[in-house]
């Protein structure tokens, strides 16, 4: 197994990551560093604020005993300037280049599985060689490490994550939303033996995405998103400080905020690294600045809230099934109106000239 890990700012999580992975791995592939769009979140010469770097050279040199781990940056791949063009193609394209795996599994640096999941994979692989994909439902923590998110755009697609894919010889990582990789035949790997997130989550594997806990992570990743072409989301910014930082806004919490996101109590078990992690904010061992929790608490225990999720969750595949309805509508609506448009002027033909009346002009 090949992990490819693309990473900016990935402290405090990074290294619990890399320990999760080290004994399931032949390799662990890391590509550091920013694209342009999120200048704004690193130094000048492309690289994360807050260290990773430098601890991942350190954990080479202290925590890699049978090599594993490799390193890669912008100016490894002859981007003198320490930036990767485009928005991360081009950094899932370099670790995938240096995969020597039969297998190619992607992994954000504050995304977690527990290590008796991880084995039941590979153990699936070992027994089903045909197994070409398998994509994972996340659970997004939300504030701390007791609540998770929910809402109608995780339900709707959001909640499921590509991650896992045959890799060999003539294979190629052709994008990285979503992630997709082809074989030595062009093939999407997807098109073959795909277990999807329903099918991984009926197996009870999970993937635990820790992507909004710390004010740090959150407040630099919507920065990065506010400012990124492909997202376009302008307000992240006003999300961030609102709805995350204030709690403002209790039914969009999810940063898609648009459509109703909400809270909810996580009662399950984190994977062994995480608790590791927890343990060490505990007793002091790391300094990380965390967002307080008791107006999270507070609100889950609110009835009013409890009954308003409730109903969010009745109505969530009413209003599915009305956007589709409408979404068909329009479709056909635009298909009638171009097929007239091609009609009007036989129509509007006055019987003395071939051209047009006036008042078929739009």
């Amino acid at each position: 197994m090949s992990f490819g890990i693309i990473v900016l700012n990935g402290e405090p999580f990074l290294p619990y990551c890399i320990r999760a992975l080290y004994p399931f791995a032949h390799q662990i592939l890391v590509v550091e560093g920013a694209c342009p769009g999120a200048a704004a979140v690193a130094t000048p010469e492309g690289h994360s604020t807050d260290g990773t770097l430098e601890t991942l050279r350190r954990m080479r040199a202290e925590e890699d005993p049978e090599g594993k781990i490799t390193v890669i940056t912008a100016e490894d791949r002859g981007h003198s300037d320490g930036f990767w063009p485009g928005e991360k193609d081009e950094q899932s394209r370099a670790y995938a280049t240096a995969a020597t795996g039969d297998y190619l599994w992607q992994v954000d640096s504050d995304e977690f599985y527990r290590a008796d999941d991880m084995a039941r994979v590979l153990d699936m692989l070992e027994e089903d060689p045909s197994i070409t994909a398998m994509s994972f439902h996340q659970v997004q923590f939300w504030g701390g490490f007791d609540a998770f998110v929910d809402g109608w755009y995780l339900r709707r697609g959001g909640q499921e994550f590509h991650r896992l894919f045959k890799w060999g010889p003539g294979y190629r990582y052709m994008a990285h939303r979503p992630p997709t990789v082809v074989d030595d035949q062009g093939r999407d790997v997807r098109r073959g033996h795909w277990l999807s997130a329903r099918e991984t989550r009926r197996m009870g594997l999970h993937l635990y995405h820790y992507s909004l806990v710390l004010p740090s992570q959150v407040l630099g990743k919507s920065a990065y998103y506010a400012a990124a072409a492909w997202c376009r989301r302008k307000g992240l910014v006003d999300w961030a400080r609102q709805a995350y930082m204030e709690l403002d806004w209790p039914l969009h919490c999810h940063n898609v905020y648009d459509l109703p996101g909400w809270l909810e109590r996580f009662t399950g078990e984190h994977p062994e690294q995480i608790r590791t992690l927890i343990d060490d904010l505990a007793t002091g061992r790391l300094n990380v600045e965390l967002r307080r929790t008791d107006d999270i608490d507070a609100l889950l225990r609110r009835r009013w809230y409890r009954a308003a999720v409730t109903a969010l969750k009745v109505l969530e595949p009413f209003d599915r099934m009305f956007r589709r309805c409408r979404r068909r509508m329009l479709i056909c609506e635009g298909w009638l109106v171009g097929h007239a448009k091609r009609f009007v002027p036989f129509w509007r033909m006055n019987g003395r000239s071939s051209k047009p009346l006036e008042a078929a002009r739009p």
